[in-house]
């Protein structure tokens, strides 16, 4: 990261470089001129009284004294992907919203509430893309509000790490008193790969709905049903993958969810029992969906992972995902 202009360091950015991506280099907490330095490239989300908040990719907002800085310069917005299918972050989140869809939603202007009875935050939190139609804080405060009346926690998902993300609105959302609760990436690829893996696809069984034994290994199977199968089922076109066990009457070895949505399919719930793994059932269960979305004229792949499940992630890393942006889940103080 190079900062000097002439061998000498420089603080290139002003307040006018609010909204822009800048890298900044800052003396550490109590440093002293030559003491270790902190690096940051961010989002300028705001400049007020002395303090920048810049908003990384992984959406924590960061705050610095103005006084520590000892070079800062506007950077270049992110290098597009070099690998995956092209998407933009509004098209994406859109496709990801319709496969996880909630039993009660009302539009906020350009925002939608979304509730399934508390059943995952995907389905029970704001999705603000675009204008609500009012005030930030007012439009947050409605959203209180609403969730109130349905005796849920407020939740709100906003997105980081590509061109078009929302940055700035995290910003806001922890002016008003929200803190993020989780993060995950969310990850694309081309769909063609996965379905023509060498994979052993043969006891893999699809459905148009989750049965039993399919609920049995879910491990969010727990949760109120009415409104978890509304969210599992509800979709454009959503299929269900199973392996069965050694024992035909218990859980299944393995399940798999995807929902094709033209260009786009999306894999969710895949899971293995544990005295099952390390055997290839996950890459056959997305195998097996691929080639069902393929037959239905998909194209590209997403998927959603959580930040620390190391595991998944090293999974699909081999499949040839790759991250488009991460979306963290906000909630209301």
């Amino acid at each position: 990261m190079e900062f000097t202009v002439g061998g000498r360091l420089e603080v290139r950015i002003t307040h006018a470089d609010v909204g822009k991506r800048v890298s900044v280099r800052r003396r550490s907490e109590g440093g002293a001129p030559g003491a270790v330095f902190t690096d940051t490239v961010g989002v300028l989300t705001s400049w007020d009284a002395g303090v920048l908040r810049i908003t990384p990719k992984d959406g924590q907002g960061v705050h610095i004294a103005e006084s520590s800085l000892v070079a800062g310069k506007v950077v270049p917005p992110a290098p597009a992907r070099r690998s995956g299918p092209a998407a933009t972050f509004a098209e994406l989140t859109r496709a990801t919203a319709r496969a996880w869809q909630p039993v009660e939603s009302e539009a906020l202007g350009d925002w939608r509430l979304r509730a399934a009875g508390g059943f995952t935050r995907r389905a029970n939190s704001v999705l603000p893309l675009g204008d609500p139609g009012m005030p930030v804080a007012d439009a947050l405060a409605h959203a209180r509000r609403w969730y109130a009346e349905r005796a849920l926690p407020a939740y709100l998902q906003a997105g980081t790490g590509t061109a078009d993300s929302q940055e700035a609105l995290c910003a806001e959302l922890e002016e008003n008193g929200w803190r993020r609760e989780v993060s995950a990436e969310v990850r694309i690829a081309a769909l063609a790969p996965l379905g023509d893996r060498d994979a052993d696809v043969s006891r893999v069984l699809l459905g148009r709905t989750p049965d039993t034994g399919w609920l049995e290994r879910y491990h969010r199977a727990g949760a109120d049903s009415a409104p978890m199968l509304h969210v599992l089922c509800a979709g454009p076109s959503v299929w269900f993958a199973t392996v069965p066990g050694a024992d035909p009457a218990g859980a299944p070895a393995a399940i798999g969810r995807c929902v094709v949505d033209g260009r786009w399919a999306g894999f969710s719930a895949v899971e293995v029992a544990p005295e099952y793994r390390r055997r290839g059932l996950a890459g056959a269960v997305m195998t097996a969906l691929a080639r069902t979305a393929l037959e239905e004229g998909a194209s590209a792949a997403w998927l959603q992972v959580e930040e620390e499940n190391a595991g998944a992630r090293a999974l699909y890393d081999r499949m040839g995902f790759v991250t488009h942006h991460r979306y963290h889940h906000f909630r209301s103080a």
